[in-house]
């Protein structure tokens, strides 16, 4: 494999993002709170404290008088279980040279409906041209670019496939813990590398990493090729799509993945509009300078310039500062992106401002963003 699908952002003192793409009981230290009591000397655990710490499940048998405790999934169980649904991309990039065969870009997907449909990254193939598809199983199959939302950096393929089977995503809102067990599975590196796994934590949860959205941060290796593919807990469960990594001397193990509310809201809209329609205030707007370097803050955004007429009737000015939308405290583009999502063009929407030392509240039409 020639070529690699690479994209860098430039940052400033931390290196460089790579697309990841081919081209919350505690008890004293160290133990865990489980409901108990003392019969006759003995003491008893109670079987659902026991499977809610450790997980797994019990079943009791009357009959027997026993109780049959099944531990939680391991590593290579929650493998097995995902890697079906995993898929390997492979194309032609737009730019590259036709007549050279190798001239090749790749990437991962997971299956997300039984007939076809692979949900990947955009950024994996959105200039991709002549796609095949190749499933766990060694399948191959000519892939349609169907949807694609460079915004959220997800798109979906189209195959000829029937009784695929459809990855499990966890369900929202996410109910996740920083350092659990993650596993991230892909096509790292070379084509040839399919399916690999690899582990790792939850490292951190809302990341804003030069990204529309926030996103989930782990530490299980993400390399070139495992864009579009799944990050799983241990319940064999989606909760995340790798996008990107940092990569800089001397930085490791720091990849980023788009949760799975946010994959949710953007496949939904594809299958219902063709599209994500973006909704926007129809204002552009300026961070403050601790919003843009990480520091916690309360400060609000700076509008900048007006894109709508419902903005324009509303009477507000470039300079003045946004401090709330819909009654909610916004101090980050990824903020009101996110409070967003509930919403489509065409909506009414409130926002509180100050405008010339005024406190003001104006309602306003939202637009779709460009």
């Amino acid at each position: 494999m020639r070529r690699n699908w690479l994209r860098f952002i430039a940052l400033t003192a931390i290196g460089a993002l790579l697309m990841a793409g081919s081209a919350i009981a505690a008890g004293t230290a160290g133990s865990t709170l489980l409901d108990a009591k003392v019969i006759n000397g003995e003491v008893y655990v109670k079987a659902s404290s026991l499977t809610k710490a450790l997980g797994g499940t019990g079943v009791y048998d009357a009959k027997a008088n026993s109780y049959a405790y099944t531990p939680a999934s391991q590593v290579p169980d929650v493998i097995k279980k995902v890697s079906p649904s995993v898929v390997a991309i492979i194309g032609k990039p737009t730019d590259s040279n036709s007549s050279d065969r190798y001239a090749l870009a790749h990437g991962t997907g997971v299956v997300w409906k039984a007939d076809g449909w692979i949900l990947t990254n955009a950024h994996v193939v959105k200039d991709m041209t002549n796609i095949v598809v190749v499933t766990a199983d060694g399948k191959q199959y000519e892939g349609k670019r169907t949807n694609v939302d460079e915004t959220s950096d997800l798109a979906l393929v189209k195959i000829s496939a029937t009784n695929l089977k459809p990855a499990t995503f966890a369900s929202v809102p996410l109910q996740l813990q920083v350092g659990e067990t993650v596993i991230a599975i892909g096509t790292p590196v070379s084509f040839t590398l399919r399916n690999t796994a690899t582990t790792g934590v939850l490292s951190g949860m809302n990341r804003s990493i030069a990204s529309a959205y926030k996103l989930l941060q782990t530490d299980a290796a993400i390399n070139p090729g495992n864009s579009g593919g799944p990050l799983v807990n241990m319940k064999g469960e989606v909760i995340g799509i790798n996008s990107l990594k940092f990569v800089s001397s001397g930085i490791e193990s720091l990849g980023f993945s788009i949760p799975a509310d946010t994959v949710r809201y953007v496949v939904n809209q594809f299958f219902k509009y063709g599209r994500v329609m973006h909704p926007s205030l129809g204002l552009e707007l300026e961070e403050s300078w601790s919003a843009i370097v990480g520091l916690p803050t309360t400060e609000p955004l700076k509008v900048t310039s007006l894109t709508s007429d419902s903005a324009r009737k509303a009477n507000i000015k470039p300079g003045d500062l946004l401090y709330s939308v819909a009654g909610k405290a916004i101090t980050s583009a990824v903020d009101l992106n996110e409070l967003l999502k509930a919403y489509l063009p065409g909506q009414s929407i409130e926002v509180t401002l100050q405008s010339g030392g005024d406190i003001i509240t104006r309602k306003l039409t939202l637009i779709e963003a460009k």
